[in-house]
């Protein structure tokens, strides 16, 4: 379940039980986040982003991209074991507090998470730092997209998130 709201975590569990958290904010933006799913021992997804989505863009200077959201996760596996969550996901935050270029740039480096013992989930489905670079329009982008899924594979990805099932299903066949 896509969601950075406890409230909505708890309604859910009480509905069907046990899923996976998805949270763009690491729980950031609800105090009670990771609590909330230490105690109902669910498997989160913790995404690195900075600021909102509404200013997330502004937020894309680093001196090391991938050695300060290596050490951002570094930080959450503290809190997260302090709220009881067993086990956690990782994913960088591709178009998320980050320029074209250094989502490329994540990806090429994206076997360096691996020195954090977690499983790497990439999102770039359809997002428009592919669409964008080839100056094309998102419809166009699915063999761009395709190319740089079997990329993240080579470079560490676990867990694709994807919109087109069936051409990623075919990829890893």
């Amino acid at each position: 379940v896509d969601t950075f709201r406890s409230e909505i975590v708890r309604r859910t569990y009480d509905q069907i039980g046990h899923f996976i958290v998805n949270d763009i904010s690491a729980g950031e933006d609800d105090p009670r986040m990771l609590t909330t799913v230490g105690e109902l021992g669910l498997d989160y997804v913790a995404m690195h982003k900075r600021g909102t989505p509404a200013t997330m863009q502004q937020h894309c200077d680093y001196a090391d991209l991938v050695g300060e959201i290596i050490d951002y996760f570094r930080k959450f596996d503290l809190r997260a074991a302090q709220a009881g969550i067993d086990k956690w996901i990782l994913d960088p935050g591709f178009g998320f507090s980050k320029t074209i270029d250094q989502n490329y740039q994540l990806l090429e480096e994206l076997e360096r998470f691996r020195v954090l013992g977690r499983e790497i989930l990439v999102g770039i489905s359809r997002k428009s730092f592919i669409y964008k670079k080839l100056g094309i329009a998102p419809e166009e982008a699915l063999p761009a997209t395709t190319a740089l899924h079997r990329k993240a594979i080579d470079h560490g990805a676990n867990i694709l998130r994807v919109h087109d099932v069936a051409t990623a299903k075919a990829l890893v066949l």
